[in-house]
């Protein structure tokens, strides 16, 4: 990490971002052609007749007016859709924020470098810590390699929002501060906030201009727990920020009101560079089942969590996280930490006794499972000409076409990062194709040969899709921007939002499976179903394995997370057997 941080890179992170292209408007008869498309497998001859009919009125009708709407807003802006999809997908959402849309998992070095073993939670922590700040020292000098396909750079705005980022409540609308800078924009935060028994301190990683090494990290670090374990607890401020974000928006005003240090404090939490939580849970953990860990990140003590924080690194008694440094083991004379000791009374206490229970009550519902297939991986999929993600996907249709007797409609994540602050497109994964390809699999008259065939159509078409949605010509971003233009302009919501085969297709947040590949590295983790009853179906891809993390709400008598991956695994050996025929 030193020798990285010392070699002078020619290119630096942020330097491509004013040459990036900015986010295309859709053709709207291509997009409206697509979106027909994805609701068959949705709808009968009737229905998708009625709903064909819609969609025309709306392409000679108010879809041509809001297009040229959209086509002007997109001159003016280098990217229409960026502060629409914050304040619509982050902002504007009032339901709690850190069980229903922050995303949690295991960090990634327990299977080959750090098993669990108790009483290594802070040496641990401070290594890990140390890597993370090198990490934020990188992305300040702007070292950090700029992330290409090939020779195209992408958008590495959202590195920017990992450090110093904090969304702060409102009463209608959620609000984020940022922070960062980089070295040569001039002052940055170097503090962390570290949570442990519902207490709150801080301290600067940074001392005579150099940053902390390891051993220093774990001195503040040790000072802060034997001071909290020798004395009562605190009273949980950070629960707050689990509750619902108007409430949370409420307390937080009642709060600053009751003492302007209050304000301070919170400004302290909301500008430190990441919060570390010190977490008394001892979560079980295995390299084939990440389940209770990833449970206890998502659902764990909302006490030592600041769910409205970019980063929360959360470290559990039994040294679960992590990773590995050399560093020097000499100890300067540093000022230890600061506690931040908020004024309470005994609305606050109430308030955070309702945040906790109301908190505790969802998560207790919430199945989550994280387990590994292990029999093959990438390296197989690949030999055999299959595009790894593609399989995952398609995997997952079969499973809960076999599970529930029908398509579900299947949110999948493309990024945009080839445009200017692009983030994300939807791809809707359960096509025409793939639903005649899990027919087959259930019809045992079809030949394999037949189903091979199907299967491959299948796996086309999603390839297809997902390079059209990464290249900017996706449509569910295109409908919502037409809505949006449709609402600003105070027009009535036009027919092709009010359709029922609108919502039942996915559209409006109503995807059944809301899934998303988090990479072919060791990250994992996964979010909330989207729908009640629905799925969360997260996985990262290895050479060897498949990982699998799905969650499910518990009071859906209809869903299950643990059927659902088994048949999913179940679905790739099938799959492989398939493709086994050809050679036969």
């Amino acid at each position: 990490m030193e020798n990285q941080l010392a070699k002078s890179s020619e290119e630096r992170t942020f330097q491509y971002q004013d040459s990036l292209p900015s986010l295309p408007v859709p053709s709207l008869e291509e997009s409206l052609k697509k979106y027909l498309e994805s609701v068959k497998p949705f709808a009968n001859e009737e229905e998708y007749k009625k709903t064909e009919a819609i969609v025309q009125k709306f392409q000679n009708g108010i879809g041509e007016k809001l297009q040229q709407k959209l086509l002007e807003r997109a001159k003016e802006k280098r990217n229409w859709l960026e502060d629409w999809w914050l304040n619509v997908a982050y902002l504007d959402v009032r339901i709690p924020s850190q069980l229903h849309v922050n995303f949690g998992g295991p960090a990634s070095h327990i299977e080959h470098y750090w098993p669990p073993k108790e009483g290594t939670q802070l040496e641990r922590g401070s290594i890990s810590l140390w890597h993370i700040l090198n990490y934020w020292q990188l992305l300040r000098k702007e070292k950090l390699p700029v992330h290409k396909v090939g020779n195209t750079p992408l958008d590495m705005h959202q590195f920017r929002m990992l450090f110093s980022t904090c969304k702060v409540p409102g009463i209608t609308r959620d609000s984020v501060i940022n922070y960062f800078r980089t070295e040569s924009e001039g002052h940055c935060p170097s503090h962390i906030a570290v949570m442990c028994r519902g207490r709150v301190f801080v301290f600067d990683v940074m001392h005579e201009g150099c940053l902390m090494t390891p051993p220093e990290i774990l001195r503040q670090l040790t000072y802060i727990q034997k001071k909290c374990h020798s004395e009562p607890d605190g009273p949980g401020v950070a629960a707050l920020t689990s509750e619902e974000r108007t409430r949370w928006a409420k307390a937080r005003e009642y709060l600053i009101s009751l003492n302007p240090e209050n304000l301070t404090m919170l400004e302290k939490i909301q500008s430190s560079l990441l919060v570390f939580c010190l977490d008394d849970g001892s979560p079980h953990v295995t390299p084939e089942d990440y389940s209770q860990v990833a449970t206890k990140v998502l659902t764990g003590d909302p006490t030592v969590r600041w769910g409205d924080k970019s980063y929360n690194l959360i470290s559990f008694s039994n040294g679960v996280f992590g990773c590995n440094c050399d560093g020097s083991d000499k100890v300067r004379d540093i000022p230890l930490p600061e506690e931040l000791v908020f004024t309470v009374d005994e609305k606050v206490l109430n308030d955070i006794n309702q945040a906790k229970a109301q908190y505790f009550k969802q998560a207790s519902d919430l199945q989550l499972l994280v387990y590994a297939f292990t029999s093959f991986g990438k390296k197989l999929t690949k030999k055999k000409k299959l595009h790894p993600d593609t399989f995952v996907q398609l995997a997952l249709q079969l499973a809960y076409y076999r599970l529930h007797g029908r398509p579900g409609c299947c949110y999948e994540t493309a990024m945009t990062r080839y445009f200017y602050h692009g983030r994300t497109e939807t791809v809707r994964s359960c096509t025409v194709e793939a639903v005649r390809w899990c027919q087959s699999m259930q019809d045992p008259s079809t030949s394999l040969f037949e189903q091979q065939h199907r299967m491959l159509e299948a796996f086309a078409k999603h390839n297809k899709m997902m390079k059209d949605c990464s290249t900017g010509k996706g449509f569910d971003r295109h409908l919502l921007g037409l809505s949006l233009i449709a609402k600003e302009e105070c027009l009535p919501v036009p027919e092709l939002f009010t359709d029922p085969l609108f919502s039942r297709s996915g559209g409006g947040g109503n995807f059944v499976l809301s899934t998303s590949l988090i990479g072919y590295l060791r990250v994992q983790g996964v979010v909330v179903p989207m729908v009640h009853n629905g799925y969360g179906f997260f996985y990262h891809i290895r050479d060897d394995r498949f990982i699998v993390a799905c969650t499910a709400w518990k009071s859906c008598p209809e869903t299950d997370a643990e059927k659902l991956v088994q048949q999913t695994f179940r679905a790739f050996s099938d799959m492989m057997q398939l493709m086994d025929i050809a050679h036969l």
